[in-house]
Parts: C-alpha cells; structure tokens; sequence
C-alpha cells in the first residue's frame, strides 16, 4: 500500500471533498487484493455510460496503464506512474497536450487515479541505491484496484442493460414483420374484415416510437404490437376455420355433381370424342406428344379457350408426379385426377379462395390438369398460389390455353428421356 499520507494538488488547482473521498478509498485496499489492470481497463471501458467517463479519457487512461511496468496491480505495490506530458502525447496517439490535461482532469474527478503532486508540481520518481522506487510522484492507479469490484459490477449491469434491450430490439422487429405479412396476407387474399383499419394502427403505434427510444419506451411498443398481432391472428383463425369448413361444404357438393355426370368423366374416349381433328399435318403440337405408345392425332387447334379438354392420358404423360396424389396412389380417370388436385393444392399451399376460383372459372377437369402442371414445375414456381390465380386471371380474359403448357411438359420430359 502507498503512504497513507494525503496528497493536495500542486499550484492554482483547488482541492475538493471529491478528491478526499478518492485517496481515503485507495488506503482501504485488502492485504493480498490485486487485479489484471488490462481486464480492469476493458470493464471500465464496459461501464463508461455508468462512470460518466468518454472515450477520450479513457484513451488517457490507457497510456498512464501502460507506463505502469507490470500487468497486475497488487496491493503493496507502488502503484503511481509518472510520465511526462510529451510521453503521454505520443502514447495518446498525439493527443495534444491541453486536451491530455482536460481529461486527466475528468480521470481525477470520476475517482479513477489520483494526483500525487511533487513540491515543485513536477513528475519523478526517487530511487534506493539498489534502484527500486522509493517515493515517485505522479498519477496514482490506486482507485483502480480500490474499485474493482465497484466496476466489474457496473460493467456487468451494462452488459446486462444492452442485451436487454437488444433482445427488445429483436422481438419488436420480429413482431412488425409478422402483422405486416399477416395483414398484407389477409388484404391479398380479400379475406372479410376491416383490414386497412389494422395496418393504421399498426402505424399509429410504430409513429410514436422516438428514432432514439429508451428502454421502457420500446417495451412500451413492444406490448402494443404483441396484442394487435394476437387480435390479428384471432381473426385469422376464425377465417380458417370458416373456409375450411366452408371448403369441405363446396368440396362435397363437387363430388356429388362429378359422380352424376361420372359417365363422361370416367371414359378417357368420351373426352376425346369433343376434340377435333387437326387442321394442319405441320402444326407445331402435331407428331410432339406419343399418347399411350401412339402419336397424337386429334389436338385442338387455332383456338386460346382455356376449356378446351384435352385427353387424360396427354395430362399424365406430360406431368407423371400427380399419379402419386390419386386415390390408392394411381390416376384412372378425371375423377382421379380432381380428387388428385384437391391433394396437390393442399401441399403446395394454395389458398382456398385461389383453388375454388380456378375451379369456376376453367372447370374441374382443366383446373386438376393446371394443378398437375404445377406440380411438376414446383421446383422452379416460387409461389404457387400467385401462380394460379394468375392463370385463372388470364383464362377469364381469354388468353391462356392450356394445350402449350402440356406439350412444353411433355416435350421436356421427351427431350429428357433416354434414347
């Protein structure tokens, strides 16, 4: 421990009850109690919004530590450095040498080292004659290792402090996401429901957000987001439950008139007999497509009708993978192949509303054949529901047929097979 002895400062500096506090408080160091001074450093750098100390006093503070010879500060130890202004200077990367003394004032007055002024005000040391520091007179680093465990507690409540309001941070992002996507979902997909009345409250509350928050403010938000996202998700909810029971209502009523008409639908010929003969021996969809080992050779033509029908066993050759979602995993017959699309639609996500609009418009058996195309081209679609209301947008205007979609699937999986 230093001589307990206290110091005033030299010349026109005044001495102040803060300063008195200080050196009483690094006399009271406990016999054996030392510190790394780096890792002491790097907790005050952590607790400098608590200390009220900047980046430049602590940039100081780290050139009197290293003029400090060893790496601990230990009780018993002299613990005063004593550099020039020049030597600190060049250590404070040329910091001039007004600014040093502006804050190695502010290092005094946070009760972070001390003045131990010489009479004549100057910094030195004096030496035994084995060469070891008897006296020196200069910055003591005593508060440091007084206070250590002061600061490690206060760097540790910054800590603590900044992940909290980071995980703040976090949750408020992630909950403005979700009622954003929710809303815009619920808009997109003409879902009942005053839509448009959430989002402006969910900008009402984002606008009374300050661009620098505090903590509390934040948590503030965070709650009132977090109870417009539950009252969103409520109504959401009770829309799925409507449409899927308003689904399995519309899908029943589907069955029943599929199984009256079940003669036209079972009968691959009965579909082909409304296809007529083609026009042209070199028309770009003739001699392209082999159906059931033979070459196709009725295929409508000149026309864009999206419901024109077109043979069951051209929708099979040309998207194979739908086989797999028939009933006991095989497609037969059109009735299959609805029931199969119903399956599809299911596991590639697509709304209801979507299904059962591409439904009315194209027609059962032209939408289960759309739904087929799609899933074979799953891979490279990446919404397949925009995909589908897309078509069903076109076929309603007239200007999607469903004939080149087929011969495209069916030439690429020609064109891929082995020779």
């Amino acid at each position: 421990m230093e001589s307990g002895s206290v110091t005033t400062p030299f010349g026109r500096r005044p001495m102040t009850l803060g300063m008195l506090a200080s050196q009483v408080n690094s006399q009271k160091i406990e016999a054996g109690a030392s510190t790394d001074k780096w890792k002491i450093y790097r907790a005050l750098c952590e607790a400098k919004p608590l200390l009220d100390i900047s980046d430049r006093a602590l940039t100081v503070l780290n050139a009197l530590l290293s003029f400090y010879p060893k790496s601990e500060l230990a009780a018993g130890e002299n613990l005063v450095v004593f550099p020039s202004n020049a030597q600190l200077s060049l250590r404070c990367h040329g910091m001039a040498e007004q600014t040093i003394r502006r804050h190695m004032a502010a290092l005094v007055a946070a009760g972070l080292v001390i003045r131990k002024d010489s009479p004549n005000g100057k910094r030195y040391a004096r030496k035994t004659r084995n060469g070891e520091i008897n006296d020196a007179y200069g910055f003591s680093l005593a508060p440091l290792l007084a206070r250590a465990a002061e600061i490690e507690r206060l760097a540790a409540k910054v800590a603590a402090d900044r992940l909290y309001v980071q995980t703040l941070k976090e949750r408020l992002t992630l909950t403005r996401r979700d009622i954003s996507k929710l809303v815009h979902a619920a808009i997109s997909e003409e879902l009942p429901g005053d839509w448009q009345a959430f989002n402006g409250r969910f900008h009402d509350i984002l606008n009374q957000l300050p661009r620098a928050a505090a903590p509390h403010a934040i948590a503030s938000t965070l709650h009132l987001l977090e109870t417009l996202r539950d009252e969103i998700l409520k109504r959401l909810e009770l829309q799925i439950k409507t449409q899927t029971l308003s689904g399995n209502d519309s899908q029943n009523e589907r069955h029943i008139q599929i199984t009256e008409s079940e003669s036209n639908l079972d009968s691959e010929a009965s579909v082909e007999t409304n296809v007529p003969e083609l026009t042209a021996v070199n028309s770009p969809l003739a001699n392209s497509v082999n159906v059931s080992g033979t070459e196709l050779t009725r295929y409508a033509t000149g026309t864009n009708a999206a419901s024109t029908i077109f043979p069951l066993s051209l929708v099979l050759q040309a998207c194979p993978e739908v086989r797999n979602y028939g009933p006991a995993g095989t497609v037969g017959s059109w009735q299959d192949l609805i029931a199969a699309g119903t399956v599809v639609s299911s596991m590639l996500q697509i709304s209801p509303s979507a299904y059962k609009s591409a439904y009315r418009v194209m027609g059962p058996q032209i939408a289960s054949a759309v739904l087929a195309c799609i899933l074979e081209r799953a891979g490279t679609i990446n919404s397949a529901g925009g995909y589908l209301r897309d078509l069903t947008r076109r076929a309603q205007r007239g200007e999607f047929a469903i004939g080149s979609m087929l011969l495209a699937l069916a030439r690429a999986r020609e064109h891929d097979a082995p020779h």
